[in-house]
């Protein structure tokens, strides 16, 4: 099929004008660490069920983009973020779970889609400090939780459960 010149020229030009006028928006993706395994202190590892659950948040993010990844210094959040971290790859950056303003004061500084892998007792209120009131309750066995929180232009959450 033939396109004359100042027609696909103009086709070019309004196409690129459609896709610049939608603003972008930007997800930040929310997990609890997967499941601890039992003893280990005050830093366990990730179970058996937990590792197999890490690798269900690979298969589920795989394609979204995610250009950054938080964890905090614990290594179940470290080991749940790890299969994911590994394939798109990136280096998870480290903040202390206690300072919920640095994380979120970075979190806001990233352009692009973010996990974050979090703890029962800091996930609620990170998903508040990015613009959520609706408060978020995580029970100590709630492992199956993906809030994924659309930053921009208006903060909106969806609260999906992944097996």
């Amino acid at each position: 099929m033939y396109f004359p010149t100042k027609r696909l020229l103009l086709l070019v030009l309004l196409s690129g004008l459609v896709a610049s006028a939608a603003p972008a928006e930007e997800v930040t993706f929310i997990v609890r660490h997967a499941e601890k395994a039992a003893g280990g202190g005050n830093d366990p590892d990730l179970s058996t069920a937990g590792k197999a659950r890490a690798k269900r948040i690979r298969a589920v993010l795989k394609d979204a983009r995610v250009a950054r990844i938080f964890v905090t210094e614990f290594k179940r959040t470290k080991q749940t973020a790890a299969p994911l971290a590994a394939l798109i790859p990136l280096v998870p950056n480290e903040v202390p779970a206690a300072n919920t303003s640095l994380l979120l004061q970075r979190v806001r500084g990233t352009v692009g889609n973010v996990l974050i892998v979090g703890h029962s007792n800091t996930v609620p209120d990170l998903i508040a400090g990015l613009g959520i009131a609706a408060p978020i309750q995580i029970g100590e066995d709630d492992y199956d939780n993906l809030f994924v929180l659309i930053r921009k232009p208006t903060p909106r959450l969806i609260r999906l459960h992944y097996p």
